[in-house]
């Protein structure tokens, strides 16, 4: 069976600084991996790799079989793969109602004005209602974004996303800002959101190594731009040089 994701060899150059060098991972159908790293690993040019964003030095990126390098995150949102946009830092002055109708309307290809009244076209109500309730955000959709809790905005950044009605979707640092306590309903509500929406696989970029373990079924560690593992939890989280070169000073925090 073709990967939903993949990357074969992957390199990215800088001049003489290699950020990534012969990268090779794959995530297939149903799986939920989480890619993890020390500062500098190479998880942000990675991720910038699978969404299109950059183009590998050397190597393919792939997506259900076809070339994505540098197709770009729009083009690879239509394709099925979505990256959160963290529209609420972007437009913190639009409704909830307005920013997941933002991304319908781009997932439709309509021609709508920003600030027109959902009441005016049914089909992207109904779907911006439906989404909404996935997350239990229903009940505030009237409400301006920048006025929601931290853990609300999180929540709506990624319902954005599921409004271009991925098969893969990548959560980066998911719930960064939101307390501690937060954090679990935050992630159960975006898994069980992601299993009503019929979303095939996802990928966790994330620092926190208690929501790592909580959550994924396979962890990939990068370390100076190379992949240092790439293992179910119980092997991973059993190999103390595995998790010193992850961990590293951020033992006991995030």
């Amino acid at each position: 069976m073709t990967p939903l994701v993949e990357t074969k060899g992957v390199s990215k150059h800088y001049g003489v600084f290699r950020a990534l060098d012969d990268v090779t991972l794959s995530v297939a159908d149903g799986e939920f991996v989480s890619i993890v790293g020390p500062n500098g690993a190479g998880k942000t040019t990675l991720v910038n790799l699978l969404t299109g964003l950059l183009v590998p030095t050397k190597g393919e990126v792939r997506f259900k079989g076809n070339n994505i390098a540098g197709v770009g995150p729009v083009v690879l949102a239509e394709r099925g793969m979505a990256r959160a946009f963290q529209l609420v830092q972007i437009f913190p002055q639009l409704t909830v109602a307005e920013t997941i109708a933002a991304a319908v309307v781009t997932h439709q290809g309509k021609q709508w004005r920003l600030f027109a009244r959902l009441s005016e076209d049914a089909e992207i109500g109904a779907r911006v209602e439906e989404i909404a309730r996935i997350f239990g955000l229903q009940h505030r959709l009237h409400t301006v974004s920048r006025l929601l809790s931290q853990g609300e905005k999180k929540l709506l950044d990624v319902a954005s996303a599921f409004a271009l009605k991925p098969e893969v979707i990548l959560l980066d640092e998911p719930t960064s800002g939101v307390s501690t306590a937060e954090k679990h309903g935050v992630m159960k509500t975006l898994i069980a959101a992601a299993g009503a929406a019929g979303v095939k696989a996802i990928i966790l970029v994330e620092h926190d190594m208690d929501l790592v373990a909580s959550y994924s079924q396979r962890i990939i560690a990068l370390s100076e731009g190379r992949v240092l593992a790439d293992l179910p939890p119980g092997p991973f989280f059993a190999d103390p040089v595995i998790i010193e070169t992850v961990v590293g000073k951020r033992r006991g925090g995030h």
